[in-house]
């Protein structure tokens, strides 16, 4: 009864929701503020409160969670990766939690699609200061099939996916998890340093770092294929870990990814202009006017196609100027991240937030908007972690150092043996190389990974599905050209293969558009995207029968 209450408590505490001011301006109750508070809508003084409440990250999510249907009381460790700068949580934090420790289960008795068992876990891995928070779900009663498993976009949280878990759970066969990646969200956040000099080592470095983490994960786990979900960076990465795990997934699913096409200026020294960066749609475009078909003015900076009219600039024309030198040093140097304002800016870090829950979360109902506003405000206060990861992973402007669209036709088609780096095999396998990771390696052995005797074998393609907002920032076009590549691979690779070979084929893929979404097409265009995800487990469970 205890939890119960706690539960109806934490809803009631909600601080002012950034929402209503504009809200309200919007329907004429209010008189227009200054500038600083347009952007930025969380009044000073709630501003405040929030900052010094210092709620805990695991009270955040909890109350996020509980807007899952026939899940009011969902499961919460209460281990937290790092502890909230300013403050230290109230013990309050922690009673308006159903449960406490580091594994928590709880059972949805009175649900028409289950029961289903969700557990709420933090993941121990190998090494000092590295464990992955775990959010699950599976059907009571059924034997476990097929896994999915979800991976959020950059400093984000699987909170995130609070209206999705119910509906991809109800697939019979199914058990699926949310992952919060190293060094973000609720995961543990040890130190990131990059040991690699040259720009090409570090960048497989930075990458190694998250995806040598979700491998390690599997073992623990069990895992001996999976179906993987990313979005934006999360994309990215489920990319890398194909290529560097092969062997390990039955579908790769890339909601909107990041570092899909290519820009000459993102993968040379000179770094393109940040006001030529789409990445300030993330902050700008508001999702109440995305859901009712307005565009965004900044929605075309990512086009993958018009980049190589930006390569082929008139010689006439002054080349584009490069960055500020201390902003270029700050990037490069690991000293500054989207977050570290949030973190430096003390009392003033939750009106900063409001300025992209405000817009981010505008479509939603206001005690979801607030609860997802309180969620983001809890992680982005974190110690910085792999955050800084980002400037050897992109350019400022969402292209990638490394770009996919190089790498994409290798998922897949890779030679089941050790790899070192998410890099793209030839027609030969190579012969057996050891990791050179500074990453801890995974504390269990990996099939995939093992030296054996036996000749190698390839892949034989997975299905790649790619998924974009109607009017997201992240241009569809990159997506297409993917596609295209990708099915011109498969092509080559059976243009001599034998009618069993084809027949054991399953590479290939789609571009799937969610109707009046943005770039968080989970979010943006939630009953969609369930439904698209629901069709796509169907299918993992007809090509299984199959073989």
């Amino acid at each position: 009864m205890a939890a119960e209450g706690s539960s109806e408590d934490v809803r009631g505490r909600a601080q002012q929701s950034p929402l209503a001011s504009q809200r309200a301006k919007e329907q004429g109750q209010a008189p227009q503020q200054g500038r600083f508070a347009q952007w930025f809508p969380l009044g000073a003084k709630e501003g405040f409160s929030q900052w010094w409440a210092g709620t805990s990250p695991a009270a955040t999510e909890h109350r996020v969670l509980s807007f899952i249907p026939y899940l009011q009381k969902p499961p919460t460790h209460t281990q937290t990766g790092s502890a909230p700068v300013s403050t230290t949580p109230s013990a309050a934090d922690l009673s308006l939690l159903s449960n406490q420790g580091e594994h928590i289960t709880s059972t949805s008795i009175d649900d028409p699609h289950g029961p289903r068992r969700w557990n709420s876990e933090m993941v121990e891995l190998s090494g000092r200061g590295r464990a992955l928070n775990e959010f699950s779900v599976e059907r009571i009663g059924e034997d476990v099939e097929h896994n999915l498993v979800m991976l959020h976009g950059y400093g984000a949280g699987l909170g995130f996916f609070y209206r999705n878990f119910e509906a991809i759970s109800r697939a019979e066969g199914w058990k699926v998890y949310a992952l919060d990646l190293l060094g973000m969200g609720r995961s543990s956040r040890p130190s990131f340093k990059i040991h690699a000099k040259d720009k090409d080592s570090k960048i497989k470095e930075a990458e190694n770092w998250f995806i040598d983490a979700l491998e390690e994960w599997r073992i623990k786990r069990g895992l001996e294929r999976f179906t993987l979900l990313g979005h934006s960076l999360g994309g990215y990465l489920a990319v890398a870990y194909a290529l560097k795990y092969p062997g390990r997934l039955n579908k790769l699913i890339l909601a909107s990814p990041v570092g899909v096409p290519e820009d000459p200026y993102a993968v040379s020294e000179e770094l393109p202009d940040p006001d030529e960066s789409s990445m300030a749609n993330e902050f700008t475009q508001d999702a109440a006017q995305t859901a009712n078909g307005i565009k965004g003015s900044m929605a075309d900076g990512n086009n993958f196609m018009n980049q190589r009219k930006k390569g082929e600039e008139d010689p006439n024309q002054p080349p584009r100027r490069r960055l500020p030198g201390w902003l270029t040093y700050l990037w490069e140097a690991n000293m500054v991240s989207p977050f570290s304002l949030v973190r430096w800016s003390g009392p003033l870090g939750p009106r900063l937030v409001s300025g992209w829950t405000s817009r981010r979360f505008s479509h939603l109902p206001e005690e979801e908007a607030q609860a997802l506003h309180d969620y983001s405000y809890s992680l982005f206060r974190q110690r910085g972690s792999s955050e800084y990861a980002l400037a050897y992973l992109l350019a400022p402007g969402a292209f990638a150092r490394n770009p996919l669209i190089r790498r994409i036709h290798g998922v897949g088609r890779q030679w089941i043996e050790a790899h070192e780096a998410p890099t793209v095999d030839g027609d030969r396998p190579k012969k057996c190389h050891r990791t050179r990771s500074k990453s801890p390696a995974p504390s269990v052995g990996s099939a995939s990974q093992s030296v054996s005797s036996q000749p190698p074998q390839r892949e034989n393609g997975i299905p790649i599905v790619f998924m974009y907002g109607e009017h997201d920032w992240m241009d569809v076009a990159g997506g297409f050209a993917a596609e295209e590549k990708i099915k011109q691979e498969r092509a080559r690779i059976l243009a001599n293969a034998t009618a069993e070979e084809r027949r054991r084929d399953h590479g290939g893929a789609k571009v799937v558009i969610i109707n009046k979404a943005g770039h968080h097409v989970y979010l943006d265009g939630w009953d969609q995207f369930n439904r698209v995800m629901l069709e796509e487990m169907d299918d993992v469970k007809r090509r299984g029968r199959i073989l």
